[in-house]
């Protein structure tokens, strides 16, 4: 991520919320929500606290999230727009990945599809153009926060602030398939926990197609000087309204010969 001025905070008291989210990040101690929401009131400062916050970790960028992509969930946060985080590398995990429910804080699950660069990708870019730059995979995200008791009423602000509530992102091979623009508005996954089906859902609940969500995430943060080289990874976007994470062995099965996407939570 690189230092702008446009995210680059102005003053102690955004360095001083970054803190204070790092710290509850390493001490898994959730921030009280009423304590911050008079501190963090608009986009732009709520981005500059999250680069803050994500320059804390001293880890590589392996890419971001993107948040709030269907219309039940601009509606649950209030907003039009969805939102962005950052990622660090030790964030995304391998298929078949296995980790403690303690290590997080107060986690949910989505499933998406997750894209990777395989050159720097452009906000001119067309959605033809830009799946012709991506490598494409099924991918569950684990959206987890620095805040106490924050879904689904954590103010927009704050979301933000906090990495997009940014957690883990498991992540299977990408396809060998081809797949068209039009193939990954109509992808369907279904979710299981020790087999039982918690729901199922639609890849055209993200902004109608996740490829939507890419370009506005390109052009987004190109609106902050901020480029998006080749190996930048983005989680796009759930297809379903997400259950708490809970221990337990989840598959996600994705139709257009998307491999599962398998996680032990222990």
């Amino acid at each position: 991520m690189s230092d702008t001025d446009v995210l680059t905070t102005k003053n102690d008291a955004e360095k001083e919320v970054a803190n204070d989210l790092y710290q509850a990040l390493v001490n898994k101690r959730p921030l009280k929500v009423i304590e911050y929401e008079k501190k963090v009131t608009d986009f732009d400062t709520a981005y500059r606290v999250q680069h803050a916050f994500t320059e804390l970790k001293k880890e590589p960028l392996g890419g971001y999230k993107v948040s709030l992509t269907s219309e039940q969930t601009q509606r649950m946060f209030n907003s039009d727009s969805p939102f962005y985080g950052a990622e660090t590398a030790s964030a995304w995990l391998e298929n078949d990945a296995s980790l403690q429910l303690s290590d997080l804080m107060d986690p949910l699950l989505e499933v998406e599809m997750v894209f990777t660069a395989k050159e720097n990708l452009l906000p001119s870019d067309s959605l033809a153009e830009l799946l012709d730059k991506v490598s494409v995979s099924a991918g569950v995200e684990l959206p987890d926060s620095r805040f106490k008791d924050w879904f689904p009423s954590l103010p927009k602000y704050l979301v933000v602030a906090d990495g997009a509530v940014g957690g883990r992102v498991v992540y299977t091979k990408a396809t060998g398939n081809e797949v068209s623009v039009d193939d990954l508005a109509n992808v369907t996954c279904t979710l299981t926990l020790n087999g039982k089906e918690l729901g199922s859902g639609k890849s055209s609940e993200v902004l109608g197609n996740p490829l939507n969500s890419l370009q506005w995430l390109v052009k987004k943060l190109s609106e902050q000087g901020v480029a998006y080289p080749k190996g930048t990874k983005v989680s796009s976007g759930t297809f379903l309204l997400p259950p708490h994470l809970e221990k337990g062995h989840y598959v996600a099965h994705f139709d257009k010969n998307f491999d599962d996407v398998r996680l032990d939570v222990e």
